[in-house]
């Protein structure tokens, strides 16, 4: 049985260049390998639908989620690409007395009651299918992309994540609530709380995690 792979990103600008340049054996049926590509769309409410529809219509072996981030050190150097190897909702929750309260903090969730472990949404998979053997780094997801000095000093506090994102938990709940395989792979293109796109590296960024992928690909069809 050959091994299904799909791609997923939140737009289809976060893909393209891996669907332009793909080697056009991994897309057509053959006995080891196929790939397809698919957009989520933004956020956490389409992704997560998006991706239970898919994983009930198609049924893939392994999911893989690729696209930008926000970086939380700005002493890190953007354009880096990061296998994610854990996340969470971050902004899931209520701000009293200047402290931040996750589901956990209050009580609406049990620490260990899957899909969550440990209070947040790990990566079983991640020492599998991290076979570029990328850095990793931890997630955090939000609703709201983070500006405010203070919400993100206590993001920082709170989680200590290296990256923030609109989709990756919405990944890792659907994912490992089906069993399924996952990686989640993200290059950063700004620091978190940096609003001036012309010190984004964007195109850098999206250049690197395609590139990334393709490598990717490349080594799941070497042992598919």
């Amino acid at each position: 049985m050959a091994m299904n792979i799909v791609i997923t990103a939140a737009t289809t600008n976060e893909w393209k260049p891996a669907f332009l340049n793909i080697n056009k054996l991994y897309t057509k049926k053959n006995k080891r390998l196929n790939v397809s590509f698919h957009v989520s769309g933004v956020g956490i409410a389409a992704t997560a639908v998006s991706l239970t529809k898919l994983l009930c219509n198609e049924q893939p072996d392994l999911i893989i989620q690729m696209g930008i981030a926000g970086a939380f050190n700005n002493k890190e150097e953007l354009g880096k690409t990061f296998a994610v190897k854990n996340d969470c909702f971050a902004d899931m929750g209520v701000e009293e007395n200047g402290e931040w309260k996750d589901i956990f903090d209050l009580k609406l969730n049990k620490n260990n009651c899957p899909p969550y472990a440990k209070k947040g949404l790990p990566n079983p998979f991640l020492q599998q299918y991290n076979l570029l053997h990328l850095p990793v780094a931890k997630g955090i997801t939000v609703n709201t992309i983070n500006t405010q000095k203070r919400r993100i000093e206590q993001f920082k506090k709170k989680y200590a994540p290296d990256i923030e994102t609109m989709e990756g938990a919405a990944l890792h709940y659907v994912c490992r609530d089906a069993k399924v395989a996952f990686l989640q792979i993200r290059s950063t293109s700004n620091y978190v709380g940096e609003r001036n796109k012309t010190k984004w590296l964007l195109k850098e960024s999206i250049e690197n995690v395609n590139n990334t992928a393709l490598k990717l690909i490349d080594k799941l069809y070497e042992i598919a």
